[in-house]
């Protein structure tokens, strides 16, 4: 039996799709070249030539299309969010001009072997603590792992703050625009504030902010952040002890 709570809905699930479209509005060569970059590194390879690439949560599609100019065979891209999977096929549609991508709306749970074959790399980056079932996500996206093949994932670390922040992220998704505001206007101004204690300059920081973060802008990685629910974490042990035993090894 599927479990509906895992379906896309705007009343349990922050709508990632509309900040990914309004991201993509600033996608230029800059944001593009940074994602490479970042992609590259993340991968220690800066080619992609013969391999397939699976975008988990393909967001504004920037990565599923630094995949492509990496040079991978073909890509796959799937999103829960109707706004992410029509911002992604917009992105590639512009930015690329072949037709060896494929993306699709789909939960990472729908998803099975004789829908999807193995990838050499399985990208899902910030996606899969965000499905209402992270472990469950997890175990579903190595499956896809060709032999010798690449997982890459990253998931929220857990701190003893993580409580405050699930609810945090709860208020915030299910308020208005008011409540939003409020919270967004806080967290500026209190992450401005302890810049200035530590001496460093908020405005550089954030005028910068792109450069180490996959070209990311820093106010949708404000939203982003404020509104990421459902939300779960875990810590490197955690991810290690349940990993490993599928065959995976940690660099």
């Amino acid at each position: 039996m599927k479990n509906d709570s895992l379906k896309f809905d705007q009343n349990t699930h922050f709508e990632f799709g509309k900040n990914w479209a309004e991201y993509s509005k600033n996608i230029d060569d800059t944001e593009i070249n940074d994602a490479r970059h970042e992609l590259a590194r993340l991968l220690a390879s800066g080619s992609l030539e013969g391999k397939t690439f699976f975008d988990i949560g393909c967001g504004s599609g920037i990565h599923s299309l630094s995949a492509l100019l990496m040079g991978a065979t073909s890509v796959r891209a799937i999103d829960l969010d109707p706004d992410s999977v029509s911002t992604t096929r917009s992105v590639l549609e512009t930015r690329w001009d072949g037709d060896n991508y494929q993306v699709e709306q789909m939960n990472i749970f729908d998803t099975n072997a004789n829908l999807f074959p193995t990838f050499d790399i399985v990208y899902s980056w910030g996606v899969l603590h965000h499905t209402g079932d992270m472990w469950g996500a997890i175990k579903k996206a190595a499956s896809f792992v060709s032999p010798g093949g690449i997982l890459a994932i990253a998931i929220y670390r857990k701190t003893p703050l993580c409580g405050f922040w699930k609810k945090e992220k709860w208020l915030f998704t299910n308020g208005g625009p008011i409540v939003r505001g409020i919270l967004t206007a806080t967290y500026i101004a209190i992450k401005i504030l302890r810049d200035i204690v530590r001496l460093k300059n908020p405005m550089k920081k954030i005028l910068h902010y792109r450069e180490g973060t996959r070209g990311m802008h820093w106010k949708f990685d404000v939203v982003d952040w404020l509104g990421g629910y459902p939300y779960e974490s875990a810590s490197l042990d955690e991810i290690r002890g349940f990993l490993e035993p599928s065959g995976f090894r940690l660099t």
